[in-house]
């Protein structure tokens, strides 16, 4: 190691400006508010404001896709603004969008206070304030963080980063199980805003403004360049078949809350098994990025895309293990002994499983997905590769809202006699009636979905790898 090798190791250190720590922290208040808000969404907007599983589909999915999507051009809003003002106008957006989607939910007694279409006009245009504004917050947390740090200290930058974005979605979800059994599931929007709130107030005093160089890009770079990688074939065969490992990833907010609800009754708490994910990702991700450091991308991600169905088919395997042990599964973790209903068990299996995967695929998938871009266009396609999210979002929330309504429906949909059966069902730890009997088979569907976008990388490998052979032959 040079001398001047080990001065530089030397200088590294986790001191930051005082802009980043104050980005970091508006991060986290923006993080717990949205987290505490997104896995309650598909139960409330079913089972309070009124729309059926399908429509819950597409609203949500229409919500999270285009939130992943806007932030190219918000960015650009940001930039021409300043990152303060674009703040200070994103967290007050968020604040009223909240507390607007708390509104539509409002009830006095057990009625609501607003009728069926007004409260869903209400909950379309909170959620369209809401998608504004977290989708300016998004480049804007990022580029302080970039801006706030030097080439050396980035990687240790964006590690704090993405900290405490774990740690804003742990305490979301964590409160949204007691706000809804305590108070209902409208408190849960109105917590999200005042966190929005605090982190209004929190920017406005100390938040300084931070010079960025460029004059960065216009609305009509950033939609040719966006037309310009959707044109690209094989880039979009591999967005497309990652997108399938998110499609299940998100089932988080889509099918699992109103899964565990409806088979486990409203005692249940899907918003603290969601956070299994983020807790086995913080533990793993570092060890297995290591662990597949001189591993080929393409190897690391087959495996994250094997696991992932396996998630899937554990949840669904839950009848069969219920078959055996009954409403009750004795677990025994050394000194701790308990019983678990089968699909509780399952479902915290399966999500352990989703965690281990994505850390498989995080380390390597940016590095793959890098090496497909045309030469000298790398960092104008990776500035898209949310579009994964984006179909990922659209799509499985679309078919989560079909399959809930096959094969695990809405309660309240069903005649009085049934729901009677499925509520003392619950209560005695019994099977739940018919309706219910084939709600496992959702999980087959996403199983599905998971063992095809494998079988795509497998087959995107073998033709690309052929068509770069042939390439090099005739150069």
């Amino acid at each position: 190691m040079t001398d001047n090798s080990v001065r530089a190791k030397q200088k590294l250190n986790w001191r930051f400006p005082r802009t980043f720590w104050i980005a970091n922290g508006a991060e986290l208040f923006e993080r717990a508010a949205y987290y505490g808000m997104a896995i309650a969404l598909a139960v409330y907007l079913t089972d309070q404001i009124g729309f059926s599983d399908v429509w819950t589909g597409y609203v949500y999915g229409a919500f999270a896709s285009v939130l992943y999507l806007m932030p190219t051009f918000t960015g650009i809003m940001a930039d021409k603004i300043g990152f303060r003002r674009a703040l200070i106008l994103a967290f007050a957006l968020l604040t009223f969008g909240y507390l607007l989607l708390g509104v539509a939910g409002m009830q006095i007694g057990q009625t609501l206070v607003f009728s069926e279409v007004p409260r869903k006009l209400i909950v379309l245009a909170a959620l369209a304030i809401i998608m504004f504004g977290g989708s300016i917050i998004k480049p804007v947390i990022s580029g302080t963080v970039a801006v706030c740090s030097d080439e050396a200290h980035r990687a240790r930058a964006f590690s704090i980063f993405y900290a405490v974005v774990n740690i804003g979605a742990f305490i979301g979800k964590s409160l949204a199980a007691p706000l809804r059994q305590e108070l209902g599931l409208e408190w849960i929007n109105y917590y999200a805003a005042s966190m929005a709130l605090c982190a209004l107030v929190f920017v406005a005093l100390f938040y300084r403004a931070v010079t960025t160089e460029g004059k960065g890009k216009t609305v009509a770079e950033a939609l040719d360049g966006l037309f310009k990688v959707v044109r690209n074939f094989r880039f979009m065969c591999l967005i497309l078949i990652v997108a399938g490992f998110w499609a299940i990833q998100h089932q988080l907010y889509a099918s699992m809350p109103k899964y565990i609800l409806r088979m486990l009754g409203e005692g249940a708490r899907p918003e603290w098994l969601a956070n299994i994910n983020p807790l086995v990702v913080v533990l793993l991700v570092v060890p297995i990025t290591h662990l597949v450091r001189r591993v080929k991308p393409v190897n690391t991600i087959a495996v994250a895309l094997l696991i992932i169905p396996l998630s899937s088919l554990t949840i669904s395997l839950s009848p069969a293990l219920e078959s055996v042990f009954g409403g009750k599964v004795p677990v025994n973790l050394i000194v701790f002994r308990f019983a678990m209903h089968p699909i509780t068990l399952m479902v915290i299996i399966g999500i352990a499983l989703q965690g281990l995967a994505e850390c498989f695929l995080s380390p390597k998938w940016l590095e793959y997905a890098s090496n497909q871009a045309p030469k000298g266009e790398v960092g104008l396609y990776m500035g898209y590769m949310h579009l994964s999210s984006f179909f990922a979002y659209l799509f499985g929330f679309i078919i989560s809202g079909y399959l809930l309504d096959w094969y695990c429906p809405d309660p309240n949909k069903l005649p009085q006699h049934v729901q009677e059966a499925r509520l003392a069902a619950i209560e005695a730890g019994t099977s739940l009636p018919e309706a219910y009997a084939h709600a496992h088979y959702i999980w087959y569907v996403f199983a599905a979905i998971g063992a095809l976008a494998f079988a795509g990388l497998v087959v995107f490998k073998i033709v690309t790898n052929a068509i770069d052979r042939r390439r090099t032959a005739e150069a």
